[in-house]
């Protein structure tokens, strides 16, 4: 087994040292997710972490680590007596972002269930990560049916298996640690929730912290067990301090004043639900504990709000997470002038106020850490100028151009998908065989069976009960019987925005909903978990503003920065897009596309470009690509080139209006259509 990264060993990042020693100090904070960009230490972190925490008392020989003192009495392997365990070092089990289900929440083994009336049931991460961690490298790329079992078990504290009426449940409380990159897409609220703490990490932007980062990783990459050696020390008496602050945890007392200020902020703040007061709470309190006092100040408080709404205020995927620190100060000096103090913000433990991580060690190579390390770092976005994306520089040839123009107020919008049957990654847009849905039909299956198709099993059997002896009342199932469920559900797709933001679009206020109508459908693919890109074109030529990604808000930040103004080379808008899913086609040859193009149907520049255009749409139409043009035509006299663009591309066509679900013209359309089919 190869030597962790000491934990004492990281250079900077508090907020991330001190998320994960608080949830060491108590579990019942409910685990932290770090966001940030890549190469900042934070699965270094997270695997260093296991090495502080305590040992786990379990049950000898017990596959599901029941706790000795009061042991789980529905556990599989029970029942258990209480009495003494044996002590193993706590455990940080990894999720993959592509395990299958039954990797996580363990496997049964149907063909012994039916013929031998046996629960064979072989454990999964669940049941390896009870009383550990439970960590997600790329949290955000989980697929939708992981993070749903994820939800039940946080929500729960046990795990359920069932498979056509044969049930296993076993207990499943972990330390739900995350990690993930917010250019690569963002969480689901529901599972966003389910983590107690955020903190946000990037780069140190000072030199000697950074020189200090390197010299560290070069020796530890030389000698792994030299270099842990050397920080054995340290290592020790931050595993001494935290089991310390858990002693005193119980003692740690939450007076009225502070859980008014708590109260008042989570009010103040407008978070949903009341899980938000509960976090902050446990916070503050082992905030508490871990700088050593017995009593929750203001400033607790103030350091819980940080670390423990952020995530929680965001509205749509769109906004940016974070808090208005004069807002916070006034809202906590309100609420303790209400109540009859607090105790203030002084103290004299370890950290100030609690918010404190221990010194990094005293090495002879340490540099002054006087500064944090992320402080000073640009913040990393989910959007709007401050995004951190970088902008999209104006196309050459581009000729007068106009300052970017704002998106109107985003609707829901109509649902776009793919014809026919796919077999992509698992989503919420277009039809297509997946492991979860509706049960469409039986087939024998490839490899284990995951998904039982009972009474398909039971006609295979049937026949041969009598030469296969049959006495008893069970039934005798051969491996050759088992049916595999076929099951038809939704995909997720990829969806490429060619937007024109030539001249003939750029009067500001069609632009505005233009962009509205591109937002709108955003935000509906990221609900559908699609991929996105971006193509323009404007000037002379057309641009890739965002390669396809899982990251919707970078297509939002990319779209709100887009300038307009020129002429309209539509044919190569086109052909760039028809460049971009060909080497999509390459990379991920089951996610279908969609292609969306966003015009009014001119197209300027160059001899016949609306006959340019038309041959570049035969070219996706010739390749089966699903398409909708979305007609940004206005005006009472129409010309109709936006429908005669779809007809070539094999598409429809929709007005802006008809985009919205609600619409009153889409409504008409859709039930003409129906009527006719009838």
């Amino acid at each position: 087994m190869s030597t962790p990264y000491p934990f004492t060993a990281i250079v900077g990042q508090d907020d991330l040292r001190l998320g994960l020693l608080l949830n060491a100090v108590s579990p019942a904070v409910g685990g932290v997710l770090v966001r940030g960009e890549k190469g900042t230490a934070k699965s270094t972190a997270v695997r260093a972490l296991a090495a502080l925490m305590p040992e786990v008392p379990v049950v000898a020989g017990c596959r599901f680590s029941c706790d000795p003192a009061a042991p789980d009495p529905a556990c599989p392997d029970g029942p258990h007596e209480a009495g003494a365990g044996v002590a193993r070092p706590a455990r940080t089990v990894e999720l993959p972002v592509g395990a299958s289900e039954d990797r996580l929440v363990g496997a049964l083994d149907i063909e012994r269930a039916l013929s031998e009336g046996v629960k064979a049931f072989e454990p999964g991460l669940l049941a390896d990560a009870h009383r550990g961690i439970l960590y997600v490298d790329e949290v955000n790329l989980l697929h939708d049916h992981l993070v749903d079992l994820l939800l039940d078990a946080a929500a729960m504290g046990a795990s359920y298996v069932e498979r056509e009426g044969v049930s296993v449940r076993h207990a499943a409380r972990f330390l739900l640690v995350g990690t993930m990159n917010p250019e690569e897409g963002e969480l689901r609220p529901q599972l966003l929730d389910r983590f107690g703490l955020t903190v946000e990490v990037a780069a140190s932007r000072d030199t000697d912290q950074r020189v200090e980062v390197v010299r560290r990783r070069l020796a530890y990459d030389d000698d792994p067990e030299g270099f842990a050696a050397r920080w054995a020390e340290e290592e020790g008496a931050l595993r001494e301090r935290i089991a310390a602050a858990r002693l005193l945890l119980p003692r740690v007392v939450l007076g009225d004043g502070v859980l008014r200020q708590i109260a008042a902020t989570c009010a103040a703040f407008e978070v949903d639900g009341m899980r938000a007061d509960i976090v902050m709470a446990r916070t503050a309190t082992a905030l508490a504990a871990w700088a050593g006092r017995e009593e929750v100040t203001s400033e607790d408080v103030r350091q819980a709000a940080l670390l423990a709404l952020p995530h929680r205020r965001r509205r749509n995927p769109f906004d940016a997470p974070g808090l208005d620190e004069d807002k916070l100060d006034d809202t906590l000096r309100e609420a303790g002038d209400d109540s009859d103090g607090d105790g203030g913000g002084d103290d004299d433990g370890p950290g100030g106020g609690g918010g404190g991580v221990p010194p990094q060690g005293g090495g002879p190579d340490a540099p002054d850490r006087g500064e944090t390390g992320s402080e000073d770092a640009p913040a990393v976005g989910e959007g709007g100028s401050e995004s951190g994306q970088r902008q999209p520089a104006p196309a050459r040839g581009a000729g007068p151009e106009q300052q970017p123009v704002g998106a109107s107020e985003p609707f829901r919008a109509k649902m776009l998908s793919v014809p026919g049957l796919g077999e992509g990654a698992a989503g919420r847009r277009s039809r297509a065989r997946t492991e979860h849905g509706r049960t469409t039909g039986a087939r024998r299956p490839e490899g284990a069976l995951t998904k039982l198709h009972l009474a398909a099993t039971v006609r295979a059997a049937a026949p041969h009960q009598r030469a296969r002896g049959r006495s008893g009342r069970g039934l005798v199932v051969r491996r050759d019987d088992l049916r595999q469920a076929t099951r038809e559900g939704r995909e997720g797709n990829l969806v490429l925005f060619v937007v024109d933001a030539s001249g003939s679009m750029a009067a500001r206020q069609r632009m505005g909903a233009v962009k509205g109508a591109v937002l709108s459908l955003l935000l509906d693919a990221y609900q559908r978990r699609d991929k996105v890109g971006l193509v323009t074109f404007r000037g002379k030529d057309a641009e890739v503003a965002l390669p396809p990604t899982s990251s919707v808000d970078a297509a939002a930040a990319r779209l709100e920065s887009l300038p307009t103004g020129g002429r309209t080379p539509l044919a190569a808008g086109l052909l760039k897009a028809h460049d971009v899913l060909r080497v999509e086609r390459l990379r991920d040859p089951s996610r279908r596309p969609l292609l969306v193009v966003v015009t009014d149907g001119r197209a300027t520049g160059g001899p016949d470009p609306v006959a340019l255009a038309a041959r570049a749409g035969r070219l996706h139409a010739a390749e089966g690509t699903a398409s909708v043009v979305v007609d940004c035509e206005t005006g009472v006299v129409r010309l109709g080139l936006a429908a005669q663009l779809a007809r070539e591309l094999g598409g429809s066509a929709v007005t802006l209006d008809e985009l919205r679900a609600d619409s009153i013209a889409g409504l008409v359309k859709d039930v003409t259509a129906a009527g006719r089919a009838a």
